[in-house]
């Protein structure tokens, strides 16, 4: 079974999204095998974000992160990478499918709900920085 990585971002935990995007995972057959809620703090996520230094969001991106708490899972499943980011949308809630997470909930390019790893690669360096 393969496992990715899923946080669910302060924006969401506000509106208070958390079962509403836990459920969507879990109607789709994935598994949350270890979750944990959170409020962040910069040393996680400037790892987490790293290959985003430099660039104009990132000190933006990292604010919002710290902004509130978070849910981070690890979700496991059969292609648990592609169903998650198909469940999740495109990055840009613009660009999103109506009936994705982020087409149905994100409002914008950096509060957009949620995170999910886009590769096995990233899956698993991910998982070691949040759930050390």
């Amino acid at each position: 079974m393969e496992k990715t990585l899923v946080l669910i971002k302060p924006d969401a935990v506000r509106r208070g999204l958390i079962g509403e995007i836990i459920g969507r995972y879990e109607r789709k057959g994935l598994k949350i095998c270890r979750m944990k809620m959170f409020r962040p703090d910069e040393e996680i996520l400037r790892l987490h974000y790293s290959e985003h230094i430099g660039k104009d969001f990132y000190e933006a991106l990292i604010s919002f992160m710290m902004s509130g708490s978070i849910v981070a899972m690890i979700v496991e499943g059969n292609k648990a990478i592609e169903s998650v980011r198909k469940i999740n949308g495109k990055t840009n809630p613009f660009e999103a499918e109506n009936g994705s997470i982020r087409g149905d909930f994100a409002s914008s390019l950096t509060e957009n709900i949620v995170h999910g790893s886009d590769s096995a690669e990233n899956a698993q360096k991910e998982i070691d920085i949040w759930f050390k």
